[in-house]
């Protein structure tokens, strides 16, 4: 991946000009390829292989328990493997990168290229020089990739078929004799900056209202566009690029085509002015970051029926103040509602499985929702800095809560987890200033580092049996934290675990206790130094500022 938006909250996800949809990104090794996983869509990317000579990509893998369709070949996933000579691509596939392959052996060997263009079985890959002018893409060709065409100064007019579905990022980018190009019904699919400096683009002509039409699909807008944008209905738009309005930031209000079945990535990326989009019922998917930045959005109304909502769709849609989901919706990826500061409320979906990383992020205004008993996993600062949260009960399907996922949650006073959770992560609770009462439940096996840092109003904590260790920090900065009790198996208090509790007054040394880190009860004030078993390791200034 060569381009990447770093977002606050140390989230990061894919940039709005990438091609890739695998996003929820677990790494997978499976017969010696490397694929990127997405447990949303249940879909896999090739990332990278070892040296081979003759590889076949199947439909799909298998990971643990799971089965992933096998769906792209990402950026320069065997570039430069020159020992590749060989290759069968699956059938599921749906998008793969001209950079993919460039310097591998097919790429090389001359052979394969035939009338300047390099097929790999049955898609098209690359174009050279040598092509015709005009030139038509031959009928059985079933995927074109990314950048097949760019750059390619020889050609001016190609005819795609009916066999091909997509035409993915800067496919005809900068080939400026380009003055020509038939796009079939078939095509549901246009990408980013597909025709950007082609003999189209910069054809003054071809631009009417501010807006660039090739055969009934909106390619882009520009500054002439107005501020109550209104679509071509002559020759009705059938589909719209990625990224058609990005910074279009005059156009204030638009009412999208009935027919219209995706709103596509960053569609309306940083359309400052957007205040208000009507969004027909034929929508089924809204694109990661499509709506991302529309700072003044106020109102997007979703169809009840939408089947995806992708990464980032709304971040930092500061004044957009609610939102309905569709309960087709299975899983809310990555930032997709992150930093909508004026969020007040929001009805999760009921057969919600997966809320993502960073999700509702610095959403201060929202009221906490109800988690539905079908949610299995709560990702790593899903709810971070939700101000508003005072009470929270974890469903009995989540298992673990993942890193930070409600940090600087500053009203939270209680939380219910339930008697299944086995994992809290590192950082899930720091900084919940007004949490005062929490149970720990008996399956749990691990509290992670910082854990519940900063808790200031814990009064008690009973660690459940299974807890061997407590990380560094855990308990740190509980300045009202009064009784810990320890269990029986606990063989290790890490680094600075209760590090300024100055309330702390009873805590009991169980027996299996071997070690115990630097500054574990620093500046316990109110804690008298217990007598330790000789085998137990202490640390330096363990109990510095202890009573003696």
């Amino acid at each position: 991946m060569n381009k990447l938006l770093a977002l606050f909250f140390t989230l990061s996800f894919v940039h709005p000009f990438i091609l890739s949809p695998v996003i929820h990104a677990e790494l997978a090794v499976y017969n010696g390829v490397y694929y990127t996983t997405d447990a949303i869509t249940s879909t896999a990317e090739v990332s990278s292989i070892t040296s081979q000579t003759e590889l076949t990509i199947p439909d799909s893998i298998q990971v643990g328990t799971r089965f992933y369709r096998v769906t792209g070949i990402g950026e320069e996933a065997f570039k430069g493997c020159k020992a590749l000579k060989e290759i069968v691509l699956p059938a599921s596939l749906e998008y793969l990168w001209r950079n993919a392959f460039e310097g591998t052996g097919l790429w090389q060997n001359k052979a394969n290229w035939v009338d300047g263009t390099l097929f790999i079985d049955s898609c098209l890959i690359a174009t050279n020089k040598s092509i015709a002018p005009r030139y038509k893409v031959p009928a059985n060709t079933r995927l074109i990739a990314a950048g097949a065409f760019q750059g390619n100064k020889t050609v001016t007019r190609v005819e795609l078929p009916e066999s091909v579905k997509r035409l993915d990022n800067d496919i005809f980018r900068d080939c400026k004799n380009l003055t020509k190009v038939v796009i079939p019904a078939s095509v549901e699919w246009i990408g980013q900056d597909a025709f950007l400096n082609t003999g189209i683009w910069l054809n003054d002509k071809k631009w009417k209202k501010g807006a660039l039409y090739i055969d009934g699909c909106l390619i882009a807008v520009n500054k002439q566009a107005p501020a109550k944008f209104i679509f071509k209905d002559k020759v009705p738009t059938r589909l719209i690029a990625a990224g058609a309005f990005r910074g279009a930031k005059q156009v204030r209000s638009l009412e999208l085509p009935d027919g219209i079945r995706i709103i596509p990535v960053a569609c309306f990326y940083q359309c400052a002015a957007l205040s208000e989009v009507l969004v027909p019922s034929s929508v089924k998917r809204v694109e990661r970051l499509a709506f991302a930045e529309c700072e003044n959005l106020k109102a997007a109304t979703l169809p009840a029926d939408l089947d995806y909502l992708g990464v980032g769709a709304f971040s930092m849609c500061r004044n957009l103040k609610s939102q309905v989901l569709s309960d087709n919706l299975t899983g809310l990826p990555t930032a997709c509602f992150f930093r909508c500061a004026s969020l007040t409320t929001l009805r999760l979906p009921q057969h919600l499985l997966i809320i993502g990383d960073g999700a509702f992020a610095g959403c201060t205004n929202l009221e906490e929702p109800t988690l539905p008993q079908s949610l299995q996993s709560i990702g790593e600062k899903a709810f971070a800095a939700c101000s508003r949260f005072r009470e929270i009960v974890i469903p009995p399907t989540v298992t673990v809560i993942k890193k930070a996922a409600f940090i600087d949650c500053i009203h939270l006073t209680r939380i219910t987890l339930s008697d299944q959770l086995y994992a809290i992560d590192d950082e899930t609770f720091k900084n919940c200033i007004a949490l005062d009462r929490i149970i720990l439940p008996p399956a749990l096996y691990r509290i992670g580092t910082e854990a519940f840092m900063s808790c200031r109003e814990l009064f008690e904590i009973v660690i459940p049996s299974h807890i061997k260790e407590l990380y560094d920090g855990t308990f740190a900065h509980c300045i009202n934290l009064y009784r810990v009790t320890l269990n029986d198996n606990l063989t290790a208090i890490g680094n600075g675990t209760f590090y300024h509790c100055p309330q702390l007054k009873e805590i009991n040394v169980p027996d299996s206790l071997m070690t115990i880190g630097e500054e574990a009860f620093l500046d316990c004030k109110s804690l008298t130094q217990p007598l330790l078993p000789e085998h137990v390791t202490v640390g330096k200034n363990a109990f510095k500022g202890c009573k003696r």
